[in-house]
């Protein structure tokens, strides 16, 4: 392979490498300000959108040991990495794709897992990790927060039974 181009696979494949996600998204039709918009969206969520030659992305994915994505790195194919959360970049195409009606979602990987367009679109309309953690705390604490409830009952109700026994007389 041409050194130049090795230098290019190298690139791509330490970008799939550290990412948990990979997204591949079709930006045909897109001009360069909707596309710097896109990145720039992409980028307050922590990801990065790239393009590269599909037989570049191809040969990164094969060295990675990653495969199921030949299918989709057809055409005029973009990539989103990104070492956040997918659920971010996801939701950041969504709604761009509402606004501009592009890119369109091929395919994606997720820790080495194949999605389809309709995983990908699940994963945007999922809410913001810190709700879903929030979500998940208040879960683990209810069963806690239920005990400690009926174990100072029996002590509540025994202090308002003498409170109100002392009142009486």
């Amino acid at each position: 392979m041409n050194p130049d181009k090795q230098i290019i696979v190298d690139e791509l494949l330490s970008r799939v490498n550290d990412s948990p996600f990979l997204l591949v998204l079709d930006y045909t039709g897109m001009t360069v300000p909707e596309f710097n918009e896109l990145r720039g969206r992409l980028g307050e969520g922590g990801a990065e959108c790239h393009v590269a030659k599909n037989s570049h992305m191809k040969r990164a994915l094969e060295t990675a040991g990653m495969s199921g994505l030949d299918e989709a790195l057809q055409g005029q194919t973009a990539f989103i990495t990104g070492q956040e959360d997918v659920c971010g970049a996801a939701k950041a195409v969504k709604n761009f794709r509402k606004e501009f009606n592009k890119p369109e979602v091929k395919a994606g990987l997720l820790d080495g897992e194949l999605l389809d367009e309709a995983q990908i679109k699940a994963l945007a309309d999922l809410p913001p990790r810190e709700v879903l953690l929030a979500t998940l705390l208040g879960v683990l604490n209810q069963p806690a927060s239920m005990l400690a409830r009926l174990l100072n009952e029996p002590g509540a109700s025994l202090a308002r039974a003498l409170k109100a026994k002392s009142e009486q007389g």
